[in-house]
């Protein structure tokens, strides 16, 4: 990438401060929100997958929410950690899109996900008596098969976008990490279209999952007011 008449290898993260006292005290806080957030999803993935009880539909869908929240956690924190406590602030160009890239996939995913696990309580609730046949483990594994497809050919399409720009205003990103508003506020050209594929990924990957999400627990409403029992 050019920025004028130089190549950008590497980018400059800000972070939150400067100041060390304050930097050391939130790599404290990261560290123990970063411990916390993998033990938390590692021994509820372990749990789900040893305890023949929990082979149900909606906790195959909570283990792979958990395993996305892990792995979310993990592009982010690591480098955050970094910032906190070295001099250092630079992320390298391929590290930068990798971030960017897996940060993207694993949102648009979870995304997706939500809207299969609202579905699957529609059919708890609404048809107890077939769940187990109309949420089998084929249908299961589409929906999440689905949503990491669907996520990733997702984040494929805007870090390209993203990274084909002239990086030529700076390479100083005034964030933790390599954000989407961030880099293409250091663009200084090829920004046509951008706009318009920013609204269909927006569609695509949050308004759409939030409407079935929506539609999901409005027929769940729907349904337990219609039960005549205590």
């Amino acid at each position: 990438m050019k920025r004028g008449n130089h190549t950008v290898s590497e980018f400059i993260l800000l972070g939150f401060t400067s100041d060390p006292t304050t930097q050391l005290v939130l790599f404290v806080i990261f560290l123990i929100m970063y411990t916390l957030t993998v033990l938390g999803n590692s021994t509820l993935i372990m749990l789900i997958c040893n305890d023949s009880r929990l082979h149900t539909p909606m906790y195959f869908f909570i283990g792979n929410l958990s395993f996305l929240d892990f792995w979310l956690s993990t592009v982010y924190t690591p480098k955050i950690l970094m910032i906190c406590i070295s001099e250092n602030k630079s992320i390298s160009f391929a590290s930068c899109v990798a971030q960017f890239f897996f940060s993207a996939g694993l949102d648009y995913s979870e995304c997706y996900l939500l809207a299969a696990m609202a579905y699957d309580r529609y059919v708890a609730i609404s048809k107890p008596l077939i769940y187990s046949q109309a949420m089998s483990i084929k249908l299961c594994a589409f929906f999440v098969a689905a949503s990491y497809m669907g996520g990733f050919i997702n984040s494929s399409i805007i870090t390209k976008k993203t990274f084909t720009f002239d990086f030529c205003n700076d390479n100083i990103i005034d964030d933790f990490f390599c954000d989407l508003l961030p880099l293409v506020n250091l663009a200084c050209g090829g920004k046509e279209g951008y706009q318009a594929l920013m609204y269909f990924l927006l569609t695509s990957n949050v308004m759409i999952p939030i409407a079935l999400i929506l539609a999901s627990y409005i027929f769940i409403i729907a349904t337990v007011l219609r039960i005549r029992s205590t």
